[in-house]
This record gives C-alpha cells, structure tokens and sequence, in this order.
C-alpha cells in the first residue's frame, strides 16, 4: 500500500467526507482558471467533444440503432395544460442549443451544426376511441416502438416528445433524447425547467424571456462551448500527465473478461465464443437489497474508510472473478465530468467513463481486497480528467463491432436520483419501457435511497437469459451479505460459499423443470384416455 493510501486509512469518516469534499473545491478551483469562455456564432459549426466523437463514430459503424437512446415515458393524470406544456418544451429547445443540434462531415471531420431556430410542436395523439384494454395495449406498443426508434445524427431533431391522450384527464407523455446531445444528469435538468415553466406558463406568463419576469436565469454558455475548450484544455503537458498515468495502468495487453456463455444449463459453463452474430439485444432483471443490508456495509465503509462505491466494486469483482476465474478484472464506470459550475445547469453529454482494473492475485481476504480497490480508485479519480474516447484513440485495442473497448463490464452507483416530473394538479407517473438493446456484455447500475439500495442488471441476451441472471443477482446479494458482516473472509472461501449457493439454486430450477415435464406428461395422458 501507498504511504497516501495508508494515510487515507487512517483518518476517520468525517475527516474523509472532509478531505473529499476540499479535493472537489480543490478540482473546481483548478477549472475555474480555465474559464469556459461563450464562442462566436458567426459560423454554427463547431467541434464535437471526446465523448459526442465516440457516439457519432459508433453510428457510423452500425446506422438504425436505438442502442444509445434514452427514453422516459410517464402516465398524466388530471387537467393538463397542453399549450402551457408545448411551450415549455419550445423555452426548453430555446435555451439549450444542442437540442437543436444536428451532425455533418467536412473535409473528412465530423462537425455540430446548430439551428438558430426550431419551433417545438407538440404532437398529440388522440386514444380515447379506444376500449380501455385496447388503449392500455396501443399505449405499451408506442412506448416501445417510440424507445426503438431511431434517430438520424445528420438531419431531423434528436430529441423527440408525444403527447398519448387517452382520456379527458388521463395522458402518456414519450419522451425521447438521443446519448449524444443528453447524459442521466441532463435529463434531470430538462425535468427541473419543464417543471418551472410548466407552472408559469399554466398561470399565464406567456412570455418568459422578459429577465425580470423568467423563474429560469439565461445559461452564460451552451454546451459547444464546453467541447471547444474540452479540446482546447486537454493539451501539453496537462495531456501528457494523464495519458502517462493511464498508459501505465492499461498498457499492453488488456484482458478481456471472458464471462461464460450462461444460457446453457450451467452458469459456470466454459467461456463464451465470441461469434460475429453477438448482436446488441437486451434483457433487463430488477436488483433490491434491503435497508438492513445497505446499513451494514455503510458500517463497514465508515470502520474502513472507505466509500459504499469501493465495496459494491470489489464486491462486484470478486463475483466476476468467481465466475471467469480470472485474477485481473477490468471494469468501467461513469462519472459525471461537471466540474465548472456553469456546466451543472446544461443539458448536454458529459458523463465520462473511468476504467478500473484490481488485481485479485494472491487469495487475499477481502479487507485486503478493499485496499486495493481503494488505492485504485483514487488514483483514477486523480486522472478521471482524460476522456475515455481519448484513451481509446491513444491505446488502440483491436476493435470489434460486437464488443465495447477496454472494458464489456460495467458499474454504476447513483448517489442521487433523477427528480420525477411534478407539475400542479396533476398525478405523474413512470411507464415501463422494454429497453431491448444494451450496450455491453453486463451492466449494475445502483441507486442509494433510503430504503435501501435498488438496481438493475442490464444483459446481453445472447450471453445470458433471465434464469441465469436471477442466479447471479442472488449470488451477488450472497456475496455481499457474507462481506458486510464477515469482510476478513478469504477469496477463496466467499468462492466456496458462492458454489454451495449456486448448486442449491440450479438444483431447485433442475427440480421446478423436472416436476413441469412430469406434469405435462400426465396431463397428456389423461387427455389421452378421455378420449
């Protein structure tokens, strides 16, 4: 361990929580000398970011694919103002530029093109025709289809709402963004100013560009700003630095995380072979762990530390190196990459992704553990400032369309949620969208709330089918359960415990299955002889 990592461990929770937030004033002290200045709009062709590259790249790559929408339908119910609610969509369009961004190729380089105007028009769609059953059904099918829907980069608006009237007081709002102009902070900005408007316009403030009158203060910058001075920062030595750093850490061969192909009628069954027809199709499973549990390993951080993040990643790396029998596992995460503070208040993409690679070796116990992954986090949180498509260009793994790079394993924890939708008078509800497209082998994503932690696993379906995945989110709560209580627990026997668990698991299913054919049969039998 690092003579800082074992300072670190040294220093109480509230000396930690106190040393990280000086190193974010710290971090927001070192931006703020580097202003993020407004560019002239003489030409409305500017550069993409680092991340907006990776995307538009990607779409190149496979045109037609829904894979990096992100949609969030929801259920109105009382007396909706439709005009109040148009306009604030059109105030919205309005103040933030990239909705009205679109993507074209000069001299070989992809360019941001921005429409100074775009008139929003809300589509309404009328449903109340229809028998309640057939309304529920045609409501489901449109989310769905309006999830799967493409965009096209080069032309149209990446950003798309409709409005499912489905009684006098009852609608379905579709709401629908591209990855490239929107990131899971921005979609909570977009939620915020549609609920400020929504409340001046419904009252009568037609007009909200009137600074005196407008509850929504202008932006200073627009988020082609950031992706100039992205580009502009990030060079010499600053460049150098982080580029050295993570060169080091990631240089050479990278190992692939060779998870089993579980959709045999094993989970541990050999490795996959990856084939050309591994497409994007998705399947998504429900993660809850209870309060009880989540309190636990709050303890266990506090005694150690440490952050919640830190346990659930080695948690989530022993499981993986359970089932891979791999000793060095990479995995990515996100981190929002919004240090100045004029960037909280934009929608735009600026989630950045960090690649975590621990070194399981040796059989430690899982204290250990931790202080591996701990001074691993550290130290990539030091350089989280190199955009992950950046490193991608300069470490140049072989590239595969089937497979993301540098990492197909990913975690997330969410210490806040996206904000719900509240307007006045009206009930607002989520509606469940199939998402049937992933972008990687496996995805955790967590949220912390107060009743414990919730997520979902989200999977490939040509690696995994539910069963499996069921299987493997009860090991995971297995897995953490025994570190919460027992964390000086060896590797090797949280391995042994995880196998007993397994084979009850796939023991019950095999007895379920068995016991379904059995009964099949008699039931064909006595059909038989009935006749």
């Amino acid at each position: 361990m690092s003579d800082l990592s074992q300072r670190i461990a040294g220093l109480s929770p509230e000396k930690l929580q106190l040393l990280a937030q000086r190193l974010q004033k710290k971090k927001e002290i070192v931006f703020s000398g580097s202003k993020i200045c407004s560019q002239s709009r003489d030409s409305n062709l500017f550069p993409l970011s680092f991340a907006q590259q990776r995307l538009w790249f990607i779409d190149q790559l496979q045109p037609g694919s829904s894979a990096y929408n992100i949609s969030q339908p929801m259920r109105i119910v009382g007396a909706l103002n439709v005009a109040a609610l148009e306009q604030s969509f059109d105030e919205v369009v309005r103040r933030h530029e990239v909705l009205r961004t679109t993507f074209t190729v000069v001299d070989g380089q992809p360019l941001q093109v921005i429409a100074p105007n775009l008139s929003f028009k809300l589509p309404v769609l009328d449903l109340q025709e229809l028998s309640q059953k057939q309304r529920e059904a045609e409501v489901l099918r449109l989310v769905n289809q309006e999830a799967q829907q493409p965009f096209n980069l080069s032309k149209g608006s990446l950003f798309r709402v409709t409005l499912l009237q489905l009684a006098a007081a009852e609608y379905a709002l579709l709401l629908t963004m591209h990855h490239i102009v929107a990131d899971g902070w921005a979609i909570g900005v977009l939620i915020h100013e549609i609920a400020t408007l929504y409340e001046a316009f419904s009252v009568g403030k037609l007009s909200l560009r009137d600074a005196t009158r407008t509850p929504l203060s202008e932006l200073s910058i627009q988020y082609v700003d950031f992706a100039v001075w992205q580009r502009n920062w990030l060079q010499g030595e600053r460049l150098e630095t982080q580029l050295a750093y993570w060169q080091r850490k990631l240089g050479g061969k990278l190992p692939v995380l060779e998870l089993p192909r579980v959709r045999g009628a094993s989970l541990r069954d050999a490795p996959r072979t990856l084939t050309p027809s591994q497409t994007f199709s998705g399947g998504r499973e429900a993660l809850v762990l209870p309060k009880t549990l989540s309190e636990k390993l709050k303890t266990l951080n506090q005694r150690q530390g440490i952050t919640l993040f830190m346990i659930l990643l080695a948690a989530f790396q022993t499981l993986l190196h359970w089932y891979t029998d791999q000793e060095d596992i990479v995995v990515g995460t996100d981190i929002a990459n919004r240090n100045q503070a004029e960037t909280k208040e934009l929608i735009g993409f600026f989630v950045n992704q960090l690649v975590l690679r621990t070194d399981l070796s040796g059989n430690p116990t899982f204290l250990e553990l931790l202080e591996r992954v701990r001074e691993m986090t550290l130290e990539a949180y030091a350089h989280q400032d190199l955009p992950f498509d950046k490193l991608v260009d300069v470490l140049n793994p072989k590239r595969e369309l089937n497979r993301t790079p540098l990492f197909q394993v990913k975690i997330v924890l969410e210490n806040t949620q996206t904000p719900s939708l509240e307007l006045p008078g009206l009930t607002i509800t989520s509606l469940k969208v199939e998402n049937k497209t992933v972008q990687f082998d496996l995805l955790l994503e967590l949220n912390e709330t107060d009743r414990g932690l919730f997520g979902v696993w989200e999977y490939n379906t040509d690696l995994f089918d539910r069963g499996r995945i069921v299987r493997l989110s009860n090991n995971f709560a297995t897995l953490l359960n025994k570190i919460a209580t027992h964390p000086e627990t060896k590797l090797s026997d949280l391995k042994i415990i995880l196998n007993e668990v397994d084979n009850k698991q796939h023991l019950a299913r095999e007895e379920v299955y068995q016991n379904t054919i059995e009964q099949k049969l008699i039931n064909v039998k006595r059909r038989a002889n009935n006749r």
